[in-house]
């Protein structure tokens, strides 16, 4: 990425930090993904349990590996062998977790958190049960708005997550949302996290790269 546009970045993340504190929640800027693996590491102790939502963003930043490394109590619902009541159990034991992690499908210049979940695991989660949230958030999430967040959860983040999940839904086919009434349908929970009343529950951590949808 150019260097000015990564400054002018930087410059949009520091504001929407701003509003974040503002809102009671907690920001940061990281430029490296070493960086934020430091962060991480302040923010949740060694031995913590820890649970985490869908997100693309974990696997890309290496988020994922290091909460498999062995310095805290995982539970894994992307572990080899696990069947639906596996993934069940861990669901529901993730709101008993110290941390959660996730990202996020769009973060307002007001420091609004807006997501959007098929079954609501990840959103439930982050509105209540786990001691912390840390979401991790590429650049490409910051939106102007509200409006601005749900015409990019409808043309970027929706169809390319049923795409990557094989949904036979016609985002998946046409590239944009077409208010489907499928089945398969990835879109039913709609939430936006305004404020919080502990400013130690959300951590949102910026990484100044464009990651995950």
């Amino acid at each position: 990425m150019d260097k000015n546009i990564k400054w002018v970045n930087e410059k949009r993340a520091e504001r929407v930090i701003d509003s974040l504190q503002k809102n009671n929640m907690n920001g940061y800027l990281v430029k490296s993904r070493e960086e934020l693996i430091e962060k991480i590491e302040e923010i949740v102790k060694e031995g913590s349990l820890v649970g985490c939502g869908g997100s693309m963003t974990l696997f890309e930043t290496g988020v994922m590996d290091h909460l498999r490394s062995g310095r805290y109590e995982f539970l894994d619902r992307y572990k080899e062998g696990l069947v639906q009541e596996d993934v069940k159990k861990i669901y529901r034991a993730t709101f008993s977790a110290d941390a959660y992690f996730s990202s996020t499908n769009a973060i307002t210049e007001q420091g609004e958190l807006y997501n959007v979940d098929g079954n609501g695991n990840r959103v439930a989660a982050m509105l209540y049960g786990p001691d912390k949230v840390i979401v991790v958030a590429g650049i490409n999430k910051i939106v102007k708005n509200v409006e601005e967040a749900i015409e990019r959860n409808k043309n970027i983040a929706a169809p390319a997550n049923a795409k990557r999940l094989n949904k036979q839904t016609p985002c998946a086919k046409v590239g944009y949302c077409m208010d489907c009434q499928s089945d398969e349908r990835i879109c039913c929970e709609y939430t936006l996290i305004r404020k919080q009343n502990r400013r130690d529950r959300i951590y949102v951590i910026f990484i100044n790269e464009e990651m995950g949808y």
